[in-house]
């Protein structure tokens, strides 16, 4: 069974730092592509970061020069590393992963961010 498990959310203020960590079991990691999407209050779930099996990043323009996605395949790990923190990149930030015909999804992490 698949299993995303995000962590390091929490209360940062604006133009701090923070790092995403997401944990993920039952499905081989290094092949795939690894995904961190968010969602605001009261707004549709969007796509932050990905990362592929081969190392190339893709990134939301809004998150551009301020995030930076990792992984370590030896830990079946992602990670996002958010500095420059502002007001709207409060969320909940969510792993995920297409792997075997499906999308998977964490539990999500909260990031607040404060002024």
């Amino acid at each position: 069974q698949v299993q995303l498990v995000e962590s390091g959310g929490g209360l940062v203020q604006a133009g701090g730092s923070l790092r995403l960590s997401c944990a993920a079991s039952g499905m081989m990691f290094s092949p795939y592509s690894m995904d961190w999407y968010r969602q605001a209050p009261g707004k549709q779930r969007e796509m932050v970061a990905r990362i592929t099996s081969g190392g190339s990043t893709i990134y939301a323009d809004s998150v551009k020069g301020r995030f930076t996605i990792s992984r370590d395949n030896a830990k079946n790990t992602v990670y996002l590393q958010m500095d420059t923190l502002k007001l709207e990149d409060t969320a909940v930030y969510y792993c995920s992963a297409f792997f075997n015909g499906m999308r998977y999804w964490g539990k999500g992490t909260l990031v607040t961010v404060s002024s």
